[in-house]
């Protein structure tokens, strides 16, 4: 996508120096577009934890160029095992993460220790392309989707409401994005379509990136308090509910941010479609019942009793929002039962979200 006119991915090697990677600060967005230059593990270690990279897909694509640090270090089999699990612990939700690690792993593995750092490299570059085509692929099956409800549109209807929840937009992937990119598509296509952004508390990704995006790129949006969107539901002010998913699994349930459950339940209760789009790194074929064992990322309180942003005086701000010593809990994501999910949006194209539809789309993968 372009920033000012310029083409970006959300991770990049440096061109003069390419056992350099370059990452966008997101904690610094929308104020400031900060470019980080990383060059070893630890850093990546960092940027993933801190969430100054973030959204399943990237955090898989950034670990990757992690693990080729690391080996530069140490190629043995030992160093690639170490370096390995330190980066794996970085984000327990996100199952990209381990997905990317393990096919890292798998593919260095039968090297030779002084033929590894160059593989790794050449591995984690082919994890960043494929993502791109994988992403810009579920935008195609998704503009079908969205064609199909415009052609089914009421009389005298205007635009294509669509509700989304968090970031994942193609600054949560390295290009183009998951639930975003038929968005992308549709307004390129000139479809209609107007995007409700869920402000999504308690770190603002929709307020902050998902308005960034989508401002950037022209597309007609508001912004919304995470606690609307059931009453515009039941006002018939949206069409369609699309979000991305940290976790997916084998029978279809989603673990995505926080308050994605409420928007499904919403959602069932007003006869609205309630999409998840998803890469197939992205489906953890390990697991099956989401609620009892997808584990969920608890996150600091300062999340919640803080909120970050800019002053009347246009300067980065944090302002404590509840009184002096109140605790918070923050569990940072919440699974959505598969029955709740109308259906899976894959590179490979739509899907029920049970165990036969992923199947059916996946029978090399399903096992």
């Amino acid at each position: 996508m372009k920033i000012n006119g310029t083409p970006y991915r959300s991770v990049w090697r440096d061109a003069h120096d390419p056992e350099l990677v370059h990452i966008f600060d997101q904690t610094k967005l929308p104020w400031t577009l900060d470019i980080l230059a990383l060059r070893d593990e630890a850093q990546v270690a960092h940027a993933i934890r801190s969430m100054q990279v973030r959204g399943a897909p990237l955090i898989g694509a950034v670990a990757a160029y992690g693990l080729a640090f690391a080996l530069q270090k140490d190629a043995s089999d030992k160093g690639l095992t170490e370096a390995a699990a330190m980066l794996v612990e970085t984000r327990p939700t996100a199952i990209n993460l381990r997905w990317a690690i393990e096919r890292m792993v798998a593919h260095l593995s039968p090297l030779s220790p002084d033929s590894r750092v160059a593989a790794a490299y050449a591995e984690a570059d082919a994890i960043c392309d494929e993502d791109v085509q994988v992403n810009e692929s579920i935008g195609r099956h998704g503009l079908e989707l969205f064609r199909t409800l415009w052609e089914k549109r009421r009389p005298g209807q205007e635009r294509l409401n669509i509700l989304t929840h968090c970031n994942a937009g193609w600054i949560a992937t390295v290009d183009w994005g998951t639930a975003l990119a038929p968005i992308y598509m549709a307004h390129d296509a000139g479809l209609p379509v107007h995007v409700w952004v869920d402000e999504t508390r308690p770190r603002n990704q929709g307020a902050l990136l998902t308005a960034w995006e989508l401002g950037a790129h022209g597309v007609p949006h508001t912004l919304l308090a995470d606690n609307a969107g059931g009453h515009l539901m039941q006002h018939g002010e949206v069409d369609l509910v699309i979000v991305g998913t940290d976790r997916v699994t084998r029978q279809g349930d989603v673990a995505n941010k926080i308050g994605t459950y409420l928007k499904a339940l919403a959602a069932q209760d007003n006869d609205v479609p309630f999409w998840v789009a998803l890469p197939s790194s992205t489906i953890d074929w390990r697991v099956t019942d989401g609620v009892k064992e997808i584990p969920i990322e608890e996150r600091s309180g300062e999340e919640v009793t803080y909120v970050h942003g800019l002053d009347e005086q246009g300067q980065a701000a944090r302002l404590r929002v509840t009184p002096k010593g109140t605790r918070a809990a923050n569990p940072a994501f919440d699974v959505t039962p598969a029955r709740l999910v109308s259906g899976l949006l894959t590179e490979r194209g739509r899907c029920d979200a049970t165990a036969e539809g992923l199947a059916a789309l996946f029978p090399d993968l399903a096992g």
